[in-house]
């Protein structure tokens, strides 16, 4: 798939068949993913994988908009390291991340959507406590991917009154 059509035609997909993601495509959206930039190439993410059923339901019960994670058969949640050095830009390093793991999947054919988690210190501490992360991990968001039938079809959203030249 060309690059633009990816950009142009992913969506925020919730609805997943149960045909399962390979392992070699998880590796290939993880890839994708440690290929975003990042303050001082710090590199400070780590992701979980799930794709054990009775977890993936399990995270449907802690986060109310995570109900697709009741059909999605791969959920990765990609977390920042607090400990690195360069903590203060975490968050854009993090949201690069997670737009090349969307990228990815589209590129793949697969369905995808970000579920946010930070700043929700509540949703935040069930995470950690779900799976037992450590004090310095904070889960970023959560991202249900798999294969789907909700067509992924580009929608216009250039708007002209959004864009300011040289002065606002």
């Amino acid at each position: 798939m060309d690059f633009l059509d990816v950009v142009f035609t992913r969506r925020s997909i919730r609805k997943f068949n149960s045909q399962k993601v390979s392992d070699e495509n998880i590796e290939t959206i993880l890839k994708a993913a440690m290929s975003a930039p990042s303050a001082h190439n710090e590199q400070p993410w780590e992701f979980l994988v799930i794709t054990e059923r009775v977890v993936l339901d399990q995270i449907s019960k802690i986060h109310p908009y995570a109900q697709m994670c009741l059909q999605s058969p791969l959920v990765i949640v990609p977390c920042i390291d607090l400990s690195n050095e360069y903590k203060d830009f975490w968050v854009q390093d993090m949201s690069a991340a997670t737009q090349n793991i969307l990228l990815c999947a589209r590129a793949l054919n697969l369905g995808a959507v970000w579920v946010g988690v930070y700043p929700n210190e509540h949703i935040i501490n069930d995470i950690k406590r779900l799976f037992k992360l450590p004090e310095e991990i904070i889960p970023f968001n959560i991202i249900p991917i798999g294969y789907t039938d909700v067509p992924q079809k580009a929608v216009e959203r250039y708007n002209l009154d959004k864009i300011h030249k040289n002065k606002w």
